[in-house]
């Protein structure tokens, strides 16, 4: 407490004591043991109001030492058991924390790391993660250095397999990377597949890429086999030459997609004599064929040759067949059979079929021209109608870049020639419509669409008001020599409205293939019948491997979704099957984890990214059998100094509402005594 303080409180007490004095003692001399005790009450109140207006203070100061902070990171994945060093990561982990010099001037944190951070606890460095981030062990640790002068060991092969590159991280100020270097420091020849890219889905036959990149880390040239085989069968089978200085080759290969359903690839290469590492000479991928067999049928009642074109430009893709059929010869009982009905200018003879199609929800095109009974159209309760005149119009085209259904380029739809129509103004039930193309008359665009699509209870319904079509396949041939951009465009609006993409009420998002130790994770959604998301539903999910091992477990809602986590499932083909209780809906997939370890790709030590990672962060990279040059380069450095540090708390002397309650009871007793005695 300071000396102003003593002073205030001193003066405090002179005061009361004087104005105590003059009321009660001076030119009184009759002096009551009832003025005494009111004389003490005035004083105590008084005296008590000036301790709350000084609120006098005490300053106490407490010392610290703060070491400088030492953090401990050491590499828990598989690749460290994987190069045999599993025994010279945990000695050299156990002589730091053990070391009393170390532990005298550092406060010693101990992180294990694969994918994540992690505290390290008894028993818990089991070397069995499935990837390695660096990076982010880094940067975790890094966050929680608050420290001026603290330093980080980290013991690892520096093989990371995901996140960041590791070697451009720059710790706090004053922090320092030791990299503690696992494994063998020196390269040795190796041949092994660093990539390979395929896509996951293709068609019944066709063709699909396959792209490899090869490395190769030896000094003289080589030959190798490329061997691609499935279900033991050798499919593919290519020799590869490096000649000297040559690293790397990207081989390209076409496999042919000859059945439906999930097939799974093996690419090997013949390992060369010195390899020492043959997992990484290995890689597995899996395809899953899709059947796009697709039946369209075309209908018409007049001869146009629009109609020739269109199953020309349809079957141009030999995954779909086409059928002309005139409306009076049209079999209506066969309709079931197609994915796509084409209405080609229909006139009153279409009534039955119209009923037909929209009973048993057929996707649908329907294609208007100068030969269209506009007048039919209105009577029925489709989307759109017209207000016609018996004048024809021409209709250019304007390509709409904000379709977004499917993705299609712009072929230079504004060249093409016109459509022509009926002249008149359309109408239509509503604006839930998409349009590809726009109208234009005369190179001027008018808001109406040309070619446009909606969907209607899960029924697509596609429209195009204009005849000639033929002539924009006939103009994409005059522009660059073939059908190709015509057909391509065309083909991909006959998918999109030959799709069938029910909603169900249960669903789940399974891909076809996973690689081991991914990360898995299947999301679910349960709606109720008015289709609306559904909290309070039971998911119950149950796969089945090819080994007939069964495993059962609930979904666990997270969000709008629920989810489970299949990460650590062992390699093989599954079936799922999922149920959720209450309903009784249920349905069933399947899926393939394909054998992959990327922690048993590598045969030493990442060493040139670990020395660049000390070197930008005032560290030096050591190997494990230097923990002594180690240990007395980090207890000699100046800079890890131990700190001491003073914290002052300032507090009250006396609490306020103590003061505060030795006034209201000082002042209430004084105002009742005086009430008693009758001086109030």
């Amino acid at each position: 407490m300071s000396l102003t303080t003593i002073l205030f409180i001193a003066l405090a007490a002179i005061f009361a004591l004087g104005f105590v004095f003059f009321k009660y003692f001076y030119s009184n001399n009759k002096r009551s043991a009832s003025l005494y005790f009111l004389s003490t009450l005035s004083f105590i109140s008084i005296f008590t109001l000036l301790l709350l207006l000084i609120n006098p203070k005490v300053v106490d100061e407490q010392f610290e030492i703060v070491k400088p902070r030492l953090d401990v990171l050491v590499d828990n994945s598989i690749s460290i058991a994987h190069l045999k060093q599993v025994e010279i990561v945990s000695s050299f982990y156990n002589k730091i924390i053990r070391d009393k010099e170390i532990s005298e001037k550092f406060e010693l944190r101990s992180f294990s790391f694969g994918e994540s951070l992690n505290l390290i606890i008894k028993d818990s460095l089991r070397f069995q993660e499935h990837q390695t981030n660096i990076n982010k062990a880094l940067l975790e640790v890094n966050k929680t250095t608050n420290q001026s002068n603290s330093a980080i060991v980290l013991i690892t092969d520096g093989n990371q397999t995901v996140g960041e590159d590791y070697s451009y991280f720059k710790a706090e100020a004053n922090t320092s990377v030791y990299p503690i270097i696992v494994g063998d420091t020196t390269s040795s020849p190796d041949l092994f597949i660093s990539n390979l890219n395929v896509n996951k889905y293709t068609f019944l036959n066709n063709e699909f890429p396959v792209e490899l990149i090869i490395n190769y880390s030896g000094e003289n040239s080589m030959t190798t086999t490329l061997t691609v085989t499935s279900e033991e069968k050798v499919l593919k089978s290519k020799i590869i030459q490096f000649n000297k200085g040559e690293s790397s080759k990207v081989i390209s290969l076409n496999m042919n997609a000859k059945s439906i359903g999930t097939h799974i690839y093996k690419v090997s290469l013949e390992p060369i004599s010195e390899d020492k590492n043959f997992n990484n000479n290995i890689q597995n991928f899996a395809v899953e064929v899709i059947d796009e067999r697709t039946s369209i049928l075309i209908v018409s009642s007049v001869l146009h040759p629009d109609l020739g074109m269109l199953k020309r430009s349809i079957e141009s893709n030999p995954q779909r067949k086409v059928k002309i059929s005139s409306i009076e010869d049209l079999d209506k009982s066969q309709l079931s059979e197609y994915e796509l009905v084409i209405l080609y200018q229909p006139n009153n003879l279409f009534k039955q079929f119209f009923e037909e199609i929209e009973e048993k929800k057929i996707n649908n095109l329907l294609i208007t021209g100068i030969q269209t009974d506009w007048g039919f159209l209105n009577s029925l309760d489709i989307f759109i109608s017209k207000a016609f005149s018996n004048q024809n119009q021409d209709y250019q085209s304007i390509y709409n870049n904000s379709y977004s259904q499917f993705q299609f380029d712009d072929i230079d739809f504004n060249s093409f020639p016109p459509l022509e129509d009926k002249f008149g103004r359309l109408n239509f039930k509503n604006r839930n419509y998409q349009t590809l193309l726009f109208k234009a008359i005369d190179g001027i665009e008018i808001q109406e669409p040309l070619l446009f699509t909606f969907l209607s209870d899960n029924q697509k319904h596609g429209i195009l008001l204009g005849e000639n079509i033929w002539k924009w396949r006939t103009q994409s041939l005059v522009k660059s020599g073939d059908f190709k951009a015509f057909d391509t465009f065309f083909g991909k609006f006959v998918q999109y409205l030959s799709s069938t993409s029910n909603k169900k009420r249960l669903d789940i998002e399974v891909a076809s293939s996973y690689k081991q130790n991914e990360d898995i994770q299947f999301s679910a959604l349960y709606f109720d019948k008015n289709f609306q998301f559904d909290a309070g539903g039971e998911l119950n999910l149950k796969l089945i491997n090819n080994s007939g091992e069964i495993l059962e477990s609930a979904m666990v809602l997270r969000g709008n979704e629920y989810v489970f986590n299949a990460s650590q499932l062992p390699p093989g083909a599954y079936s799922l099957y999922l149920n959720e209780l209450q309903s009784g809906l249920s349905l069933e997939k399947s899926f393939t984890i394909i054998e992959y370890n990327v922690e048993e790709q590598f045969t030493s030590a990442d060493i040139n990214r670990l020395k660049k990672l000390a070197h930008d962060n005032l560290g030096v990279a050591y190997t494990t059998d230097h923990y002594e040059t180690w240990k007395h380069q980090l207890l000699k450095e100046k800079r890890f100094v131990s700190v001491q540090k003073s914290r002052i708390n300032i507090v009250s002397l006396i609490n306020w509402k103590i003061l505060l309650t030795i006034l209201i009871l000082s002042l209430g007793i004084e105002w009742f005594t005086r009430k008693y005695i009758g001086l109030i």
